[in-house]
């Protein structure tokens, strides 16, 4: 698997060079290509090859110039030493700038101690000999025992919120109007789909009920810690994706009990940090307690009243993402004279898929580090 680095030199991160079968182009999400995989160090290879599968991936990102993959490999393997799997998702970052949202916020979720975040690292891929730029290696979000680490069976689910946008995978729409899709079990019998559909239509009842005002009500639906952790990391970051979709939801029922609904894993901050054309992206104002589900539990004074102790308690986790921005940021700006030389995208500034020009990669830095100053100040002033 040849790797000519003639004119991307090595930049000091992992380089992941992929050779598909026949050289076939990935030009959909559907069709899974045959392919090869190795790891490259600074002048050599530092894995062995590997057999996989891999398609397009992605929403609105796979519409764009340079898109994410969905790898399958054909026997489990230890990635840049992460926990062993066969599926990895290559994220592409395209419309983040400073292509730290992601990571960023998935170690927030980790300090916050959430169950289960997606470990990644950055990446510089070559597929098909062609450079294509840094990219987040990172676990794909499913049920195993070192991902979502929830049963395997007809009443245990993986669900994911998410949009009419979305065309892949069994879906259903709850009484308020939200769409679902089904992650675990993927295709669902009958009577997993009712069991889910029913809860999910039963909860929806009782938010738009006066009970919604009992915070001990409340606790036999949802894990309250759970959301209020989940609520802070949307709302820090001002997600505007976090009431919308990329939402994933877990929810077991055993036996006569029902477990109940847990948040999570974070995923897809892309627009977060200010990083959007939406009018309600300015680091100032409530965003994510408006929509969705919380704006229901909000009602309750009690429950808004954990939301308001769970900042002042973990607030220095949140001002850490500042020095998280910082150190990594450190270990891209060498590879981002690379991306950028690729994707000379520096200073465009239109709507889509781009929102503010700059002249160099410090300055987007710059940008996020302002941003997140800010909206910790005006959240500390409006607690």
């Amino acid at each position: 698997m040849p790797l000519d680095d003639s004119e991307y030199p090595y930049a000091g991160l992992p380089r992941l060079v992929i050779e598909t079968e026949n050289f076939k182009q990935i030009n959909n999400k559907e069709t899974k290509v045959p392919a090869h995989l190795q790891f490259y160090g600074e002048s050599k290879p530092s894995s062995q090859i590997l057999d996989l599968s891999i398609r397009g991936r992605g929403n609105s990102s796979f519409a764009m110039t340079k898109y994410g993959y969905k790898i399958k490999l054909e026997e489990k393997y230890s990635m840049l030493g992460m926990p062993q799997d066969k599926e990895w998702d290559l994220v592409s970052n395209f419309r983040d700038k400073s292509m730290l949202q992601n990571y960023i916020t998935y170690q927030l979720a980790g300090i916050l101690g959430d169950e289960y975040y997606p470990k990644c690292q950055f990446v510089e891929l070559y597929l098909n000999r062609q450079y294509l730029g840094i990219y987040l290696l990172v676990e794909h979000v499913k049920v195993s025992e070192e991902r979502v680490g929830i049963a395997k069976s007809d009443s245990s689910f993986l669900f994911e919120k998410t949009s009419a946008t979305s065309t892949d995978g069994v879906m259903f729409t709850s009484s308020l109007g939200y769409i679902f899709k089904f992650c675990q079990p993927k295709d669902p019998n009958e009577h997993s789909r009712e069991l889910l559909e029913n809860h999910i239509n039963d909860f929806e009842d009782f938010l738009k009920s006066q009970s919604v005002y009992d915070l001990d009500s409340i606790g036999k639906w949802i894990d309250i810690d759970d959301f209020v952790r989940y609520y802070w990391i949307q709302e820090f970051t001002k997600n505007i994706d976090g009431h919308r979709r990329s939402i994933f939801i877990t929810w077991e029922k055993n036996g006569n009990k029902d477990a109940p609904l847990k948040m999570g894993p974070v995923w897809d901050f892309d627009l977060g940090y200010g990083n959007s054309a939406d009018e309600k992206s300015g680091p100032e104002q409530w965003l994510i307690r408006k929509y969705g589900w919380d704006r229901f539990l909000f009602k309750n004074r009690n429950y808004q009243d954990r939301v308001r102790d769970y900042w002042k308690k973990n607030r220095a986790a949140f001002v850490a993402t500042l020095d998280s921005i910082d150190s990594m940021s450190k270990k891209l700006t060498q590879a981002s004279s690379n991306e950028f030389k690729k994707w000379p995208v520096l200073g465009n500034d239109s709507d889509w898929p781009f929102l503010e020009k700059f002249d160099n990669y410090q300055e987007v830095i710059d940008a996020l580090k302002n941003w997140t100053e800010q909206r910790i100040q005006w959240i500390d002033e409006n607690i």
